[in-house]
């Protein structure tokens, strides 16, 4: 498909630098996707959407401050260095900002307690680098690293806190799974008390998020791996859900791709640890999911692709449309649909 075919006009106010003020607060457009309708309401007002016995999966990943900066040890060089996904011990896989000036054996200094050297060189500013440290890696990270925010993103943040969500546990992370944002530790509680089950997935996201589609057809585009875990307790739940028929509601298009790559691969729900590239655009049979909570995503990108598969281009569109005349806010700070 021809990615222009995602587009859509977003005037640039209407992308949010800050998070609400209270996650729950955020505006939430409720859409049925078989009546093609959709209602203008709250994030809190989710829970009179969601029913006994739903099946609530959220990615619980933890983003690092991961976007740290650094001086070539010979010339003083300022480098910017995003970390985006481990491959061994100490050596992780990273975007470079001025990344010509890295070149294999290259000495970086981040702080006293901290450098690294350069142990490949690979395409669109991608480095492998191995890190040497003198302490605990991630209170090092924690002291002296940039929490990695989106380009489109101008303001910093006040507290770390809020680009992650309440749940966040597994740390892996190069962006947060902004869809979970809007949860408050109180609103899953209600959601408990109501008869809702709450189950976790990881999937450590990775270089696609800072990555735009650079092809014109979809069927060039390839998507880079993300590792996944899911445990046995909550493959046996998600498979009793299936066989009950209840509905699995995805927070999030990386909880959606992680159940559908599980899902497309097995047949059913199985205990996993393993990495997916699944691209899902117009022309994907859904599996896994019934229903899908999410932001609003950047023109043709493949975060608009899976939620054009999930309700159709044309009425994802005629949604959007909707929501940029109401001044909904866009993209990693702003606000949610609920699908269904």
């Amino acid at each position: 498909m021809d990615i222009e075919l995602f587009n859509y006009y977003l005037p640039e106010e209407l992308i949010a630098q800050s998070p609400a003020d209270k996650r729950d607060n955020s505006r939430l457009l409720v859409i049925n996707k078989s009546k093609q309708t959709h209602e203008d309401k709250h994030f809190y007002d989710i829970i009179d959407y969601l029913q006994p016995g739903d099946v609530l999966v959220r990615n619980n990943t933890k983003v690092l401050p991961v976007r740290l900066f650094a001086s070539k040890k010979d010339t003083n060089a300022h480098v910017e260095v995003l970390f985006l996904k481990e491959i061994r011990p100490d050596t992780y896989e990273c975007l470079c900002g001025n990344a010509k000036v890295i070149k294999v054996g290259t000495i970086l200094n981040f702080s006293a307690k901290l450098k690294g050297e350069c142990l490949e060189v690979k395409d669109e500013g991608l480095r492998i680098i191995h890190f040497l440290y003198q302490g605990i890696f991630v209170e090092i990270l924690e002291a002296i690293g940039h929490m990695p925010l989106p380009p489109y993103i101008k303001k910093q943040l006040v507290g770390n806190d809020r680009y992650q969500t309440v749940y966040a546990k597994k740390a892996g992370s190069a962006a947060a799974p902004t869809a979970g944002f809007h949860f408050t530790e109180e609103l899953f509680q209600k959601l408990t008390k109501k008869g809702v089950e709450i189950l976790d997935v990881t999937l450590h996201i990775g270089l696609d998020t800072f990555r735009p589609v650079k092809v014109k057809d979809t069927k060039d585009h390839h998507m880079h791996s993300e590792y996944y875990e899911i445990s046995e307790e909550v493959a046996n739940a998600l498979n009793k859900a299936k066989q009950e028929s209840r509905r699995i509601i995805a927070v999030g298009t990386t909880a959606t791709r992680t159940l559908e790559a599980n899902m497309s691969k097995y047949g059913h729900f199985k205990a996993a640890k393993e990495n997916t590239d699944i691209f899902i655009y117009p022309g994907y049979t859904f599996k896994a999911i019934d229903a899908l909570i999410t932001n609003f995503h950047l023109p043709k990108s493949t975060l608009v692709m899976l939620v054009s598969a999930f309700m159709g281009r044309e009425f994802t569109l005629s949604c959007y449309k909707h929501a940029v005349n109401e001044g909904y806010r866009f993209f990693s700070f702003g606000d949610a649909c609920y699908i269904y």
